[in-house]
């Protein structure tokens, strides 16, 4: 089954830091851009970052996050990382991966995403 599974998920104190991992078991990321997103219950789903496939010029972040979140990958170990710095109640949430499948989008619209993982949970306490 083509799946992206996400971990690093837990619960940490406001002004903690997490690293959030996002891997594939079936087939290679490389050729895919990778994007996070999350969803805090009630709200809609939010684009966090995204990292193009090959050079990694073109990472974006959301506005709610840049200077505190940090997207990188490594080819070699077939993942792609999420980096938390500094985090505030407001980045509780669901924390999602997925492959960009679909261009003319943007980066961090969920439209153009497709093979998502099943989430892990981010929970900031204060």
């Amino acid at each position: 089954q083509v799946q992206l599974v996400e971990s690093g998920g837990a619960e940490v104190q406001a002004g903690g830091s997490l690293r959030l991992a996002c891997t594939a078991s079936t087939f290679t990321l490389k050729p895919y851009g990778i994007g996070w997103f999350r969803q805090a219950p009630g709200k809609q789903r939010e684009g966090v970052a995204f990292i193009p496939c090959g050079r990694e010029n073109g990472i974006a972040y959301g506005d709610s996050v840049k200077g505190r979140f940090t997207i990188s990958k490594d080819d070699a170990k077939n993942t792609v990382y999420l980096e938390m710095n500094n985090l505030k109640r407001e980045d509780t949430a669901v924390y999602y991966c997925a492959a960009e499948v679909a261009t003319g989008w943007g980066p961090l619209a969920a439209e153009a995403y497709g093979l998502w993982g099943q989430g892990t949970q981010v929970t900031v306490s204060s």
